[in-house]
């Protein structure tokens, strides 16, 4: 009979649309963690694998001796695809001619990710950008040079004259292609010597590799991400102090930066989302039982045990999870296809299994259903017969703490199944908690300020106060739900507008695509006027010293491999670091602590650099450079972003301190990607860069503009991601309005009947509630301004790493937008209500 009960229930609960708002909620919830879960993975994996160009490959190994063939014969019994490269530091000669150059040795196969870009093949087509760009987005592997050859830089060219051969060690070999750009090259402007590319074969006649030779091993692997990881895991223990495991996200290339704070931001604005639509289950639910009531009395009244009442209703709200459930998965793949179908193809075509979206939307449906509406049952089940009688009986109060508790622990479990991030979901759960507690006392405080407003009047203002007075309790609620959307909306949008904001201050348009290094000082002044003479705008010129750091504070720094040797003592950096002054901070940096350098013996360091080494203000470091100590005092720390195509230094010293010492300098500047450079001039952009390597034989001159490129092709596809999961977002906070201006709706149907009753007026009722739903948005728009700053302070600076700083414009927008929206959603939901008669309304409550 149960059964059939709650059948028959559901039936008609389904055809009169009392359900229709827990089914959405449900329906939305389950919709955004499946959809979203494939959209933002397909993303990641997307923006992964086109990032993953950068390095030629997935994984890499970097390692000073040969890896263990075992490491090699399990990446090849799990299917992964693998490349061994040498990479080292030789002279090469032509004729009377010679120039060091990095040798980079490599077999069949390589890279396993992204192309070498050709000179040859930028020649032969009529659009050359379009040409890198194509080049940039196939990935596929393409030939090499054939032994006894050698594929060299640009610059080693007009560096060696363009030869025909040049000798390499023991052997000659012949110049057959000319590279633009290497998948792998990096950004390093200190580097300085030219690239050559060679098969690995053919070390070995050169005779340059003898034992105790400076080799870095480089092994690149490409696979599936489930495959790499287990990879990993099995491998990484195995790997000693001087091997590294490197990926996308390693270190501080420029890409880096970007992958980690996108994959980041996804995260979050999917556990936001969640969050909203499991806001919507839990008003929903409670709409749901309060409507039942009366119904519960009247089983109660009728003899209904409270096992019998307790099944009907768990069947019941059973019945209206699957269906969310059913209508949510739908709609997680409906999703992924519209969207894939906006995508650009790169990124489309990626693709990632359906398995674990449809598992976590099934476990979003039952958990976000059972947690968030385990208490509003359990207020349903308790409501006594009486309330046939007393309508005002409401059962046995139970504690608002078992609500709480039991939606922050549906919140954070599935925020942790969703993100697999303790420390992101334990970030969203102590914002919800810190979010719910201010509302809740701020909220409830303004509305007791019209506790002294009567509610006899025929001021619509008054009768709006009025009523936030007699409903305080439930508009205090209200306010949370209303100010809860708006604070994350408010949350993701600011983020979104700061992360890409920041990245296009990394990439503006005119970002340098050429570097030079190695400028002698008595070069400085004719570079500048060849510069000048072809219309070229270099950025600043920055002087570069090598040096060591010896001691701090009078204590002898070791090296790692000392420290690995046994011996005692503080450990230092294992190599010379590039040193630099300046007059005024570089304004890609950000002074953290003290005064940037006044005096000659002072000294700005890197913030990271100083919190590995423990230094601090005050510290005395001593450098040895050219065979002579400096000491100088720290007074400020600095943060740099190394992610930008900038010339970064750890340490920056006065001009006085470092005059004593020889130095050559460098700069970058920015070519025009036009056929020509100068129009009045008509040079082509390959002649003047020619022509300033014949004119200046000892600068370097290093091209990143393929790698600027590139790196612009994944911002825009972050960007993108960023957008579509705004959208979401958005969808369910608007749902969460509808969801509250939903819950309040019987209160407000009584009320009416009873003003119509006492003679109040259409134009006063409407006036009335358009205006209290208009203050309940507009504080719900200060509350969520008040919230959102303080969100955006701990997640800028404990998670995205951010500047942090005041939106002054929100204080105006907020409140006026929260007035507007919710004052709409409200007198669209009364529409029917107010236009009713005072007959009608009498005979709707009966």
């Amino acid at each position: 009979m149960g059964l059939t009960l709650a059948w028959r229930l559901f039936r008609r609960e389904l055809q009169q649309g009392q359900l229709l708002l827990i089914i959405l909620a449900i329906t939305l919830a389950v919709l955004s963690v499946s959809g979203l879960a494939r959209v933002s993975e397909r993303l990641q994996v997307a923006i992964n694998g086109q990032a993953s160009k950068f390095i030629a490959a997935d994984r890499i190994i970097d390692s000073p001796v040969k890896l263990d063939p075992a490491i090699l014969d399990t990446a090849k019994d799990m299917g992964l695809k693998f490349v061994t490269n040498m990479q080292f530091n030789s002279m090469v000669y032509s004729g009377d001619k010679f120039q060091l150059v990095t040798v980079r040795a490599v077999e069949s196969g390589y890279p396993l990710k992204g192309t070498i870009v050709l000179k040859s093949s930028e020649l032969n087509s009529t659009e050359p950008e379009q040409s890198v760009k194509s080049s940039l987005e196939k990935g596929r592997t393409q030939a090499l040079p054939a032994s006894g050859e050698i594929w060299y830089e640009s610059r080693l060219g007009g560096l060696l004259g363009y030869p025909k051969t040049l000798e390499l060690g023991n052997s000659e070999f012949t110049l057959t292609e000319e590279i633009s750009r290497l998948p792998d090259a990096g950004f390093n402007p200190f580097a300085s010597s030219p690239v050559v590319l060679m098969q690995i074969d053919d070390v070995a006649k050169t005779g340059v590799i003898q034992p105790g030779s400076r080799v870095t091993y480089l092994y690149q692997f490409a696979g599936k991400e489930d495959v790499l990881s287990s990879f990993e895991k099995s491998v990484k223990p195995l790997l000693n102090n001087s091997q590294r495991w490197v990926d996308v996200q390693s270190g501080d290339s420029p890409i880096a930066g970007a992958v980690k704070r996108s994959e980041r931001f996804l995260l979050l604005a999917s556990l936001l989302g969640i969050a909203l639509a499991c806001a919507a289950i839990g008003i929903a639910a409670s709409r749901y039982c309060q409507r039942h009531y009366d119904v519960v009395a009247m089983l109660k009244t009728f003899g209904a045990s409270a096992k019998q009442i307790r099944f009907l209703f768990s069947l019941h709200l059973l019945l209206v999870t699957l269906v969310g459930i059913a209508l949510g998965l739908v709609g997680g793949l409906l999703l992924d296809a519209g969207i894939s179908q906006l995508l650009p193809p790169e990124i489309a075509a990626y693709s990632v299994p359906y398995t674990r979206p449809l598992i976590l939307g099934i476990s979003t449906g039952l958990i976000s259903a059972f947690m968030f509406s385990a208490y509003p049952l359990l207020r349903l089940l308790s409501i006594p017969p009486l309330r046939v009688l007393q309508r005002q009986l409401e059962g046995l109060p139970f504690g608002m703490w078992l609500h709480l508790l039991l939606s922050l622990g549906a919140m954070a479990l599935l925020g942790y199944l969703y993100s697999r991030s303790w420390a992101l979901t334990l970030t969203v759960v102590a914002a919800v908690i810190l979010l719910g507690v201010l509302l809740s006392v701020l909220g409830f405080a303004m509305i007791r300020l019209g506790h002294s407003v009567g509610m006899k009047t025929t001021n619509p203002m008054q009768l709006a106060l009025a009523g936030l007075r007699r409903r305080a309790r439930q508009n205090a609620v209200q306010l949370v739900g209303f100010s809860s959307a708006l604070v994350l909306l408010l949350t993701i949008f600011a983020l979104r507008e700061d992360l890409l904001n920041e990245w296009q201050k990394q990439l503006p348009e005119n970002a340098p695509n050429y570097f030079l290094v190695n400028i002698a000082p008595e070069d400085v002044q004719p570079l500048n006027d060849f510069m000048a003479s072809k219309g070229i705008a270099a950025t600043d010129i920055y002087p570069v010293i090598r040096g060591r750091l010896t001691q701090i504070n009078g204590e002898t720094l070791i090296s790692n491999e000392q420290a690995e040797a046994g011996e005692k003592g503080r450990v230092g950096i294992s190599r010379e670091l590039n040193l630099t002054w300046r007059d005024a901070m570089p304004k890609n940096n950000e002074l953290l602590e003290g005064e940037f350098n006044r005096a000659a013996d002072e000294v700005s360091v890197e913030s990271g650099v100083a919190e590995r080494l423990g230094i601090g203000l005050g510290d005395k470091l001593t450098y040895v450079i050219d065979n002579q100590e400096l000491t100088v005092k720290v007074t400020s720390i600095r943060a740099v972003h190394w992610e930008t195509l900038q010339p970064n230094f750890f340490m920056i010293f006065t001009r006085e301190a470092l005059a004593p010492f020889a130095y050559t300098s460098m700069a970058s500047f920015y070519l025009s990607s036009a056929d020509t450079i100068n129009v009045a001039a008509g040079e082509p952009q390959d002649r003047v860069i020619l022509e300033l390597i014949r004119l200046f034989p000892t600068v370097s001159v290093i091209d990143v503009g393929a790698m600027v490129a590139q790196l612009r092709q994944i911002i825009e596809q972050v960007s993108l991601s960023l957008t579509l999961v705004l959208a979401l977002v958005l969808l369910a906070s608007s749902l969460v309005l509808i969801a509250q201006t939903e819950a309040g709706m019987a209160t407000r149907q009584r009320e009416l009947a009873v003003l119509r009753t006492f003679g109040a007026s259409g134009w006063l009722l409407r006036s009335a509630t358009g205006l209290e739903f208009a203050l309940l948005g507009g504080i719900a728009g200060v509350l969520a301004v008040i919230v959102a700053e303080f969100a955006l302070y701990l997640l800028k600076t404990q998670v995205f790493e951010l500047n942090v700083y005041m939106h002054w414009p929100w204080w105006v927008i907020a409140p006026l937008s929260g007035a507007l929206l919710v004052a709409f959603l409200g007198f669209w939901r009364c529409r029917n209500l107010l236009n009713q008669s005072c007959s009608a309304l009498l005979k709707a409550e009966a």
